[in-house]
């Protein structure tokens, strides 16, 4: 068959580009081709299980999960007529960590806002759903009773099939060979023809680097081998199918890093060594298709002889065979999915370590965000933007070991791992090490999280109180009493000039841009209402406007910023690196400052901007505190950023000057209730769902006006509440539950210790808006009373930020 155009192509056959083609067709999109190097599914046939789980710490993730499920177990079957060989057999996970166990909890009560069904176990429990599993020294388990496995053969031709029904296309044994842009399309270069196509979607997995490298990307995943081996006929299986019995659930020990499923009458079992081994990097060799690697057990073994100790009827049944083969990891093992950055009507689809386990879900949120302009849920766990240039060969190498090693690694709160650290460096990076910053990772930059006076010092990692409690509360009252000085460098920063840049402005978001000398919050929407991204706007002068946002959105906004600007007499720049950022926040930060300045800082009211000299160094002075003390944000040419930190910790001495990190500051932001994007801000919700209404003015056009002006009315929207919790010595963190009298009605976005007034505090969506009394927060198993405020607890009258 030969096709020349398309109004999507699709490059890549497995489980994900084929869920893509299924979902579009289904959608109604005409002209959808998949182009394949091998035979349909070359990225999922081989794989152990297809294993389906809804076991996730972000709802995002679940819901993929949740809806392969769905896909594979009901539609499908139904639409076609013919069965995914979907198998409910259950899914278990066991633990002898205690650190398990709260994340184990965490989880269960994360899906019971999600709505699936995750039991915690005890060893009793375990020993009578998995009879032949031994229980000695585990704590216990969590319990998925609706996940199951699926042969993912079977399931990928049943999408392909639904597909071709409503006119999709398959090209198979048809690589890709070359790719351009031209005249507003892009052409690709086939083995049997050459397609022209508006849409394209990058669907390769394990060669979605050599495609993304031919669209002039960076695809920053890595395929990682992976084996599993199969049993012959286990005695005691073939007993419990012979008596009738149901088919064992899944069972994986994360601390030991192996998985056990049934096999017909055997077992496969799937062992994750720590030590990975990366395949092909910088692409695969050119006859490589859907072929397997030599068996290679002996770096697996002390992995096998711990399964079986735990299920010793592993070792009756004898190896049939051993499967090796290569996986796709990113830098956070979730895939990569959404627009691809810089281009226009380019996609990605690719990067999932778990193939079909992913992909029936992740078709179906790519079909929809092309479909409707945005995710069907918050994007940022997978949008194929949330690493840049930075993550380059190194990066994506060690990340991906680090990822596969830690596959059952326990996932943390605040979670801070160390392979591949360093990309990105502040100008003050060494000063901030050498007083003593702890540092984390921000979009590949490093910035301080807290403080320490013990040289060499880590954060403890735990789902109570760490380490890191204390010098934190230290660091708020530093900053409450006297003077803290911060690396904020990390914010993403645009400049925006030209005779429009003020009707520029005013269009990115729902709120007008401020007068000349004074700065303003927008929120940039969705075609659907969500906030896509939240943008601070300084506006310098009518022809020029400095934007700044997330260290997270950099791509994001760069993309939005640039589609949105189209007809417009404006120039945006990225100046990202070309800035630093010192916040000098407290009450004493004038006196600071004007030890430094002859500028007029009584005259300097609060959201305004200046550009000033401070010990004779120009720079952008932003009076703005997010820690809502007096303050400012003081933006520095970063080549003279070093000089500038060492003249104001000099004058911020005799006024008792301190550093703060970013664990501080947002504590002290929720203090003041105000939200951040990326946790509470997200594309799902409205600006007036998350309480930022009053920075919603509809006198101007701005995408998403009129999606947003039906669901401010609308009864079932959403409302962001500020909530004090009993928490005791354990504080929350994100993603619990909110429950009234036992029934779910929020979900917690973002929450800590308030130092200052001695209140844990959460920021929480009430889906029920009117279940505003008799609340309890679910942490760890337990229900803590939670009760809403109506106003922030520190400074509400906002005199301190005024003063």
């Amino acid at each position: 068959m030969t096709i020349t155009n398309a109004n999507v192509l699709i490059i890549g056959g497995g489980a994900m580009g084929v869920s893509l083609m299924y979902h579009l067709a289904k959608a109604g999109w005409s002209d959808v081709v998949l182009t394949e190097k091998n035979d349909l599914t070359h990225g999922s046939t081989w794989h152990a299980a297809g294993l389906c789980t809804h076991f996730a710490h972000n709802p995002t993730i679940q819901e993929l999960r949740a809806t392969s499920v769905r896909l594979y177990r009901d539609i499908l079957p139904e639409e076609t007529g013919d069965t995914c060989g979907f198998h409910r057999s259950g899914a278990m996970r066991i633990t002898s960590n205690p650190d398990r166990m709260d994340e184990f909890a965490h989880v269960a009560g994360l899906s019971r806002f999600t709505g699936y069904d995750l039991q915690m176990l005890t060893p009793d429990d375990v020993a009578r759903l998995h009879p032949l599993a031994r229980t000695e020294g585990i704590l216990g388990g969590i319990f998925e009773p609706d996940d199951g496995h699926v042969d993912p053969s079977l399931a990928t031709n049943a999408m392909a099939k639904a597909a071709r029904v409503k006119g999709a296309t398959v090209l198979r044994y048809n690589p890709v060979t070359s790719i351009r842009r031209e005249e507003g399309v892009w052409v690709v270069e086939t083995k049997k023809t050459t397609i022209r196509a508006k849409h394209l979607v990058n669907a390769a997995g394990t060669w979605g680097w050599e495609v993304g490298h031919m669209m002039g990307l960076n695809i920053p995943s890595v395929p990682v081998l992976h084996q599993y081996l199969v049993t012959d006929t286990v005695p005691a299986v073939a007993e419990r199918i012979a008596k009738g019995l149901p088919e064992l659930p899944m069972i994986r020990d994360p601390e030991e890093s192996w998985y056990v499923r049934q096999e017909r009458d055997g077992l496969i079992l799937g062992p994750y060594e720590k030590d990975a081994q990366p395949w092909s990097i910088d692409g695969c060799p050119p006859e490589f298709g859907a072929d397997l690697m030599p068996p290679d057990l002996d770096r697996v073994e002390h992995i096998i002889m711990a399964a079986m100790d735990r299920i010793p009827a592993l070792e009756t049944g004898g190896v049939k065979s051993v499967v090796n083969g290569p996986i796709t990891f990113t830098p956070d093992a979730n895939p990569l999915i959404g627009p691809a950055h810089g281009l226009e009507n380019a996609w990605l689809l690719t990067g999932s370590s778990m193939g079909v386990m992913e992909g029936g879900g992740a078709g179906w949120f790519l079909a929809f965000w092309m479909t409707h302009g945005a995710p069907p849920m918050d994007a940022l766990a997978v949008d194929s933007r949330r690493f840049g240039s930075w993550a380059d060969r190194d990066y994506r190498v060690e990340k991906a070991i680090e990822c596969f090693g830690l596959q059952f690694g326990v996932h943390y709160p605040h979670e801070e791992r160390p392979a591949a650290r360093g990309k990105r460096l502040s100008p003050i990076h060494d000063l901030m090490v050498e007083r003593g910053a702890v540092m984390g990772a921000a979009y590949g930059w490093e910035r301080p999280n807290w403080f320490s006076d013990k040289a060499g010092d880590e954060a403890v990692p735990s789902f109570r109180r760490s380490n890191w409690f204390a010098p934190v509360a230290q660091e708020c009252q530093t900053v409450t009493e006297a003077v803290g000085l911060a690396d904020l460098s990390v914010f993403s920063k645009f400049e925006v000039t030209g005779p429009e840049a003020r009707a520029f402005a005013d269009l990115i978001g729902a709120n007008r841009a401020p007068k000349a000398g004074r700065i303003g919050l927008t929120h940039a929407l969705t075609p659907a209402g969500g906030t896509q991204s939240e943008f601070t706007v300084s506006v310098l002068a009518e022809d020029h406007i400095y934007l700044t946002s997330a260290a997270a959105a950099e791509e994001m906004d760069a993309d939005l910023l640039r589609a949105r600007s189209a007809g417009f007499d404006v120039s945006i720049t990225n100046v990202t690196e070309d800035y630093g950022v010192l916040g000098l926040m407290g009450p004493k930060s004038r006196d600071v400052l004007a030890a430094l300045t002859d500028a007029n800082l009584t005259g300097f009211p609060w959201l305004s901007v200046r550009e000033i000299t401070v010990a004779g160094i120009p720079l952008r002075a932003l009076r703005v505190s997010y820690a809502g003390e007096l303050g400012w944000e003081l933006h520095v040419e970063a080549a003279r950023m070093p000089e500038l930190f060492l003249a104001l910790e000099a004058a911020g001495r005799p006024h008792g000057l301190g550093f703060f990190g970013a664990y501080a500051m947002n504590a002290m932001r929720l203090e003041k209730g105000y939200r951040a994007w990326g946790a509470d801000f997200t594309t799902e919700r409205t600006p007036a769902e998350t309480g930022a209404g009053h920075m919603i003015r509809m006198d101007h056009d701005f995408t998403g006006k009129e999606a947003l002006a039906h669901r401010m009315q609308a009864k079932d929207r959403w409302e962001m509440v500020l909530l004090e919790v009993e928490a005791g010595e354990v504080d929350p963190f994100y993603a619990h539950g909110v429950l009234q009298g036992g029934r779910v009605v929020g979900i917690v976005t973002s929450a800590a210790h308030g130092h200052r007034t001695g209140k844990t505090l959460a920021l929480a969506y009430l889906r029920d808006r009117s279940a505003r009394n008799g609340l309890t927060v679910e942490l760890l198993g337990a229900q803590l009373p939670a009760r809403v405020l109506e106003e922030p607890p520190f400074d509400p009258g906002n005199a301190r930020l005024k003063g």
